[in-house]
């Protein structure tokens, strides 16, 4: 069938990848302005992550953490991401999204807590520009457009990105978030790792779209695309949304990820939806491994090297894990004082009566 003049067309888009699997640069055009000690940084804080990850999937099991999202496989675009960005930015999370928060600013501790359920979990320090991660998905997306509209109405020169899964790209709140964001040329970044499933449905299954970076056409926005197991192209395609954010040019990032573990600790179990051809191809494109191949040929990483910064994660993690279990315990009458700067009367009253009563 001939294409009509007054029909859109969209045309297939091709992720940008820097290195290939190997280590090599591939699209020098694209490479990041990146000092060497900023490579030993992202490549430091890619192990420190994994290995976090490993023991905190760990601690779920042993019933230390409550719902806990497993992020290996994602370390590129979650690290990339937030590397790119200015500690003045605003992160608005996902569940899933308690590495960029942390290398944000929040103490880890602090992230255990919120994991365990834990009232001060909740509890941002002071000048760490984050949200608590979403549960509702795709809320974040909402939020990150009235944070982003502050910062307009206030002339700060920031940014806020809000993260979010495939599955989040489904729902009503992501098109309501991009379309106010794309109304009022807002300095956001929507930032969709698509991991290819929404628990077990299959992206395929979610959409017609070509992709999820197609999507920001209906609201007026740039549209990229980038492999999100590329370190280096997460934070090219990172750096170059904000300069146009900055500018009044919101942008929707689809970075093409994949989650080597469950989509949680609360019972998934992703063998009945994946196949092993499936994992172990997408195992080939480990953002550690093809990151690893890059900083080793420009003799910037060594195993030493790694084998200290393993060391460094498990101990953070043990000490972080301990002091989240020594919080003092959480009580009816403590919660209530944590949600206002003033309690309302009908909120003291209810206090005293637990209070009398002795209950926590």
């Amino acid at each position: 069938m001939s294409k009509l003049p007054h029909e859109v067309y969209t045309e297939d888009v091709k992720p940008l990848s820097i290195l290939s699997l190997d280590g090599e640069v591939v699209n020098p055009d694209f490479m990041p302005k990146l000092s060497d000690d900023q490579l030993k940084e992202l490549m430091r804080r890619m192990v420190f992550t994994r290995v976090w990850d490993q023991r905190a999937v760990s601690l779920a099991r042993q019933g230390r953490l409550g719902f806990y999202a497993p992020v290996s496989g994602q370390e590129a675009s979650m690290v990339g991401s937030e590397f790119a960005l200015d500690k003045e930015d605003f992160i608005c999370p996902g569940y899933r999204d308690m590495p960029q928060i942390v290398w944000h600013g929040l103490p880890m501790y602090q992230a255990f807590l919120y994991s365990r359920g834990h009232q001060h979990g909740g509890q941002i320090p002071e000048g760490v520009n984050v949200l608590l991660p979403q549960i509702i998905i795709g809320a974040q997306i909402v939020q990150s457009a009235g944070v982003a509209m502050g910062l307009k109405k206030r002339g700060k020169k920031n940014v806020v990105i809000a993260y979010t899964g495939d599955g989040g790209s489904s729902q009503g709140d992501f098109y309501e978030g991009m379309n106010f964001a794309g109304a009022f040329n807002l300095p956001n970044i929507f930032l969709v790792q698509n991991n290819g499933y929404a628990i077990s449905t299959p992206f395929s299954k979610q959409t017609g779209a070509r992709s999820v970076a197609h999507k920001s056409q209906a609201a007026g926005l740039r549209g990229v695309q980038v492999d999100g197991m590329d370190v280096l192209a997460v934070y090219q395609a990172v750096s170059e949304a904000r300069e146009h954010a900055l500018n009044g040019t919101p942008t929707l990032i689809e970075a093409i990820t994949y989650r080597f573990g469950p989509h949680s600790m609360s019972g998934d179990d992703p063998t009945k939806y994946r196949t092993k051809d499936e994992e172990g191809s997408w195992s080939e494109r480990d953002p550690l491994v093809r990151f690893r191949n890059f900083m080793e040929k420009k003799g910037l990483w060594s195993e030493e090297e790694e084998n200290t910064v393993v060391e460094e994660a498990k101990k953070a993690v043990t000490e972080n894990i301990k002091k989240a279990e020594q919080a003092e315990k959480m009580t009816v009458p403590g919660l209530i004082d944590s949600m206002f700067e003033t309690t309302p009367a009908h909120l003291e009253a209810q206090k005293a009566q637990f209070s009398a009563k002795g209950d926590k």
